[in-house]
């Protein structure tokens, strides 16, 4: 047996005898479908912040609509799949709040995008945006199964409520930032160890 071959084969039987949760398989699509949208949504919405054509108070009014989004996408997962009747239901949500946002975008009331508040709620909503991008990675790859998935959309729930709560008034303060960033920094984590415990979709 050539030196080559020889290698080929003990890479394959070294390949073989991995344990099965160092093996990653891509996970459901649907899931990485619903979180992939659940991105573009809230780029759009720090895209209307920054255009002016949606106020503070507007923004933390959609981020109600993100967080219970979120919720069912964390309420879907929980068995470790997506039904069809549970992916219907999300995307008839997900529809019901890309119309809010283009009627919130369309309206007369507008935003100051150079305002403090803005700012900090620009900052917050891009935030969401990348941590949603980090999960939908993480489904796609498969280094996220479905159950921590979900655990991790409930987490972006509780954020997005977190923002509706302290927009409510029509503006962010300095304060209202720090909070909402101290929560973002532990889903921050909470997605980092959940990507690399090892755990992944079979």
């Amino acid at each position: 047996m050539s030196k080559s071959i020889a290698y080929v084969t003990a890479f394959l039987i070294g390949a073989a005898a991995l344990p099965a949760w160092a093996q990653t398989a891509p996970a459901d699509p649907n899931n990485a479908e619903a979180t992939q949208r659940d991105v573009n949504q809230q780029n759009r919405i720090d895209q209307g912040l920054k255009d002016g054509q949606l106020s503070t108070g507007e923004a933390a009014h959609l981020e109600n609509g993100e967080a219970h989004i979120d919720q069912m996408e964390s309420n879907a997962d929980k068995n470790g799949s997506m039904s069809a009747a549970e992916r219907a239901r999300i995307n008839a949500a997900q529809n019901r709040e890309s119309k809010a946002i283009v009627r919130d975008d369309n309206n007369n009331i507008k935003g100051n995008p150079n305002s403090a508040s803005s700012k900090r709620m620009q900052a917050d909503v891009q935030r969401d945006a990348n941590q949603q991008r980090r999960i939908e990675n993480g489904e796609r790859t498969g280094s996220l199964t479905p159950r921590e998935a979900g655990k991790l959309e409930r987490g972006q729930a509780r954020d997005n409520r977190q923002q509706t709560h302290d927009g409510r008034k029509g503006y962010l303060t300095a304060q209202n930032q720090r909070h909402i960033q101290k929560a973002e920094n532990h889903q921050s984590q909470r997605i980092d160890d959940k990507k690399h415990n090892g755990v992944v979709t079979q």
